[in-house]
């Protein structure tokens, strides 16, 4: 509780005595300026925290902007190494079908120039059968005295180089008597009896059949059995 002291002052121009009241010295301490600094250090230390919490809101919201710039950076990055990857196939996949054509297209021009070497080569041998046939037919005629001739054993070796040559190059005479008349190998130009074979079978060569390389070049012309 304050206590107040009563101090009494004589006024000079009335006389008169003027009690005049003197305030308590502590009530006068807590009501100067030092009563006041706590609010004001309390007052500053308030704005010193709220001035903190705002810079670590603002930490806080820098650092959330950077994690998603990073993180919108990395999606970005992901993407355009997914899109990076899906035109690396699409090269790969059509580099290997280029390649798949190409090979087809070598194999087909290699099988063409075969077939065309072939049949370049069946036209020249086929030319040269008809030499064959003179040979054979020459030999037929030849007694069996002069098969011993000098001449008819020159042409005999002749005639066994040449079939040994059109051998080489794949060309095989067709079998055609004592076999069964076949028409993708022999022609029959004519009809016999038989009694060595059965009907529909081969009774005599008329004109010898060659094949090249498992093709046909000439048909045996055959008389068959009725």
């Amino acid at each position: 509780m304050s206590e107040e002291t009563t101090d009494k002052v004589v006024n000079k121009d009335t006389g008169e005595t003027v009690t005049e009241e003197t305030p308590d010295v502590e009530e006068t301490v807590n009501e100067g300026p030092a009563a006041e600094a706590p609010e004001e250090e309390a007052a500053g230390t308030a704005e010193e925290t709220e001035s903190g919490g705002e810079a670590a809101s603002e930490d806080s919201s820098r650092k959330s902007r950077a994690e998603k710039k990073a993180e919108k950076k990395a999606q970005k990055t992901d993407k355009e190494k997914e899109a990076l990857k899906a035109k690396v196939e699409e090269l790969e996949d059509k580099t290997k079908r280029q390649l798949a054509e190409f090979e087809n297209f070598r194999n087909r021009s290699e099988k063409e120039k075969a077939q065309s070497f072939d049949r370049g080569a069946a036209s020249v041998l086929e030319k040269l059968l008809p030499v064959v046939d003179n040979f054979e037919r020459g030999f037929a005629a030849v007694e069996e005295e002069d098969k011993d001739d000098a001449f008819v054993v020159g042409m005999d070796k002749i005639y066994k180089q040449l079939m040994d040559e059109l051998d080489k190059m794949g060309v095989k005479p067709i079998e055609a008597v004592g076999k069964e008349f076949d028409p993708a190998f022999h022609n029959a130009v004519m009809q016999t009896e038989s009694d060595e074979y059965e009907s529909g079978y081969v009774a005599q060569e008329l004109l010898k059949g060659y094949t090249y390389h498992d093709t046909v070049l000439r048909h045996s012309m055959v008389s068959v059995v009725q």
